[in-house]
């Protein structure tokens, strides 16, 4: 690939200019931002795939956010942790 025109060169600047999926980044856009969640604080959880009954998992989704959380609370308890 070679060396570009200064006339191509303005046409790319103007393309990705007009880019409404690639705005341009300003100050205003990081003061704006906010830090990610971080790591986790120990001890960390266990990534694990399981197969519930449908209604065990309908049950807990449905006291809302931070089922996951509850059904964890729910299971330590009937392990007697």
């Amino acid at each position: 690939m070679g060396d570009i025109s200064p006339e191509e060169e303005r046409r790319i600047d103007a393309g990705i200019a007009a880019d409404p999926d690639n705005p341009e980044l300003d100050a205003a856009f990081f003061a704006r931002a906010k830090h990610g969640r971080g790591p986790q604080r120990a001890p960390t959880k266990q990534l694990v795939s399981l197969r519930l009954d449908p209604e065990v998992v309908e049950h807990f989704r449905a006291t809302g956010p931070g089922w996951q959380r509850r059904m964890n609370e729910a299971l330590r308890k009937a392990a007697g942790l």
